[in-house]
């Protein structure tokens, strides 16, 4: 049987069994060995919503994982049974004009797992379409193949900044989107990469892994200090992890005069203030994130080859039959958990 936790109401996990899906042409079984708690389920485990997406009825969270395949579907030809694989949570059409451009994350008809009516990953057993299920070198666990979709979002971002060797970067937020980012922009080879937040063991951990710079905004002022840091210029690359109207609003202070911002934090509030006359004066490029889209390839290969290492963003492991006390402790140890996940065998 396939063991499979759920909600059942917010704030509450529940356990029970269906049967192991049959994969179909083109698709393989996987059996899940990790997956990541994201800020998306803590959400919706709270409130039932996130954004225009409504959890009905019992609902199974989780969408980055990394497993082991365990039986293919007829026609699968590039993976076998043993592969150790991330899975890429979103499925698209294929035929609208965001899929065949390129640009598959904005397809209008994705089915991603944990994305209501769409159940995710917390469970033993997925089927899902081999070509969205990508190998692991040997040296690649399947734990790290589940960090490989926050780092994919990451790498998204630096890309729409189009950070370049030598940029100064300034990335507000120290959470686990902000970590890897803040891994991407270094491998993209940005120079001076500030990271700003208010709780100080994050930053600590964001100087663990690489940031030139920290601001505690509780202690310094950030417009005052980013301008310092880069000579009275601001920063090339402004990037927003965080997701909130006063990080929101000081993108536009601290960046540089033809700088970029890059909004990739989503706000709890939909219409937020901003200082256009900034953005103006400045003639700054503003681009905005969601998801991702032909990375995940690219991000193991970046693990594979040392390049980025995402294995220390992980702070917490929980078991299958702790996954509620695993999302409880996120929730109630913000200032301390960077990034959990849950071991499911």
């Amino acid at each position: 049987m396939n063991r499979i936790a759920f909600m059942n109401g917010t704030n509450n996990i529940e356990y029970g069994e269906t049967e192991i899906p049959v994969p179909k042409p083109g698709e393989v079984l996987v059996k899940i060995e990790y997956v990541g708690i994201c800020g998306s389920d803590v959400h919706y485990y709270q409130h039932g919503r996130v954004a225009g997406f409504v959890v009905n009825g019992k609902f199974i969270l989780g969408h980055e994982s990394g497993g082991t395949i365990v039986a293919t579907g007829e026609n699968v030809t590039s993976l076998a049974v043993g592969d150790k694989v991330a899975l890429e949570p979103g499925v698209t059409c294929g035929k609208c004009k965001f899929c065949k451009t390129g640009r598959y994350n904005l397809c209008p008809d994705v089915k991603f797992f944990a994305t209501p009516p769409y159940d995710g990953v917390f469970c033993d057993y997925v089927a899902h379409p081999a070509d969205m299920c990508f190998k692991l070198p040997e040296n690649v666990s399947t734990m790290e193949g589940a960090l490989v979709e926050p780092l994919a979002v990451g790498l998204h971002a630096t890309r729409q900044g189009g950070v370049k060797l030598g940029d100064s970067v300034v990335i507000l937020g120290s959470g686990c989107i902000g970590l890897v980012t803040l891994l991407s922009c270094k491998a993209f080879g940005a120079s001076n990469i500030i990271v700003v937040d208010v709780l100080q063991k994050r930053l600590d951990y964001a100087k663990k892994l690489g940031a030139t710079h920290v601001i505690n905004a509780k202690e310094q002022d950030v417009i005052s200090t980013v301008m310092e840091l880069t000579g009275g210029c601001g920063a090339d690359v402004v990037l927003e992890t965080a997701g909130n109207k006063a990080t929101m609003h000081e993108t536009s202070f601290v960046a540089t005069r033809g700088g970029t911002i890059v909004l990739v934090g989503l706000a709890p509030e939909d219409e937020i203030v901003y200082n256009f006359a900034n953005v103006l004066s400045k003639e700054l490029t503003i681009k905005s994130v969601f998801r991702y889209c032909n990375l995940y390839q690219t991000a193991v290969n970046a693990i594979s080859n040392g390049t980025i290492n995402v294995k220390g963003i992980v702070t917490h492991e929980f078991g299958f039959d702790e996954i509620k006390k695993g999302i409880d402790f996120v929730i109630e140890n913000s200032a301390d958990v960077v990034k959990a996940i849950i071991k499911i065998n």
